[in-house]
């Protein structure tokens, strides 16, 4: 039996929508076929966070976000509680500061309250939300929210503190979930810091494994890169995932 056929059952038996949903491809082909349907599902929810509770970590979750949501059609609504977010790093991951709706909610559930309005509007590209913990409950209402309307739902985990991390490993009803960390950048034969190298972990795929990769940060379009000591190599899946360069 082909892999896709057997995405396809267990897609049914697992009640998701039969229909043929639309995706949105990395353009990196290890992870687009890697993805069920060749990309990330749009009219869903999908998970990013920070490898560690720190800022660099933290900021590069949210440029990874940025540049998926730069790759979509139409405004992006982002809800915050921090008014920490820096706009000149999104645009520099290919997200126009135009496009950006910036809502400041006073407390997580006003985020997710914002979450579900928005991914209700069908005009909207995507929809993201920076919350600290996201429930089964509370990720079901939102990834209905998505599939009713076919926009794109990202909840970016936030965490004030370390012991709050343990929530990203319960359950929810993310259709993926993506820890993105920080690798030393590319070295140049001359003084400067290359383009900045990221570990994409692929932790829960609804109907495909989980998967990590080694990959350069967005460009001014948001597209991931291929690092250059892996330019020349085959696309084989030991070429590209982190196990290579440990």
């Amino acid at each position: 039996m082909r892999i896709d056929e057997l995405r396809e059952r267990i897609e049914r038996l697992g009640g998701a929508n039969r229909q043929t949903r639309e995706v949105l491809p990395f353009g990196l082909e290890p992870i687009d076929r890697h993805l069920p349907g060749g990309g990330l599902a749009l009219g869903s929810l999908h998970e990013v966070a920070g490898g560690g509770n720190g800022a660099l970590d933290g900021a590069a979750a949210a440029l990874f976000v940025a540049g998926i949501a730069a790759r979509t059609s139409g405004k992006v609504l982002w809800c915050v509680t921090r008014q920490d977010l820096f706009m000149p790093g999104l645009v520099h991951a290919g997200l126009s500061n135009n496009r950006v709706i910036m809502v400041e909610c006073r407390d997580e559930k006003g985020v997710l309250d914002c979450l579900e309005e928005g991914l209700r509007c069908r005009g909207l590209g995507a929809v993201v939300g920076e919350v600290a913990r996201l429930t089964m409950t509370a990720s079901r209402r939102l990834q209905l929210a998505a599939e009713a309307s076919g926009v794109l739902g990202i909840a970016v985990r936030r965490w004030r503190r370390q012991a709050e991390t343990s929530d990203y490993g319960h359950p929810t009803a993310a259709v993926t979930r993506w820890r993105v960390s920080v690798l030393p950048s590319e070295p140049l034969p001359v003084p400067g810091i290359g383009r900045a190298r990221w570990y994409l972990e692929l932790l829960r795929c609804r109907a495909a494994e989980s998967a990590d990769y080694v990959v350069e940060a967005c460009d001014a379009k948001g597209r991931l890169g291929l690092p250059a000591d892996l330019a020349d190599r085959s696309l084989s899946k030991d070429a590209w995932t982190a196990s290579s360069f440990r």
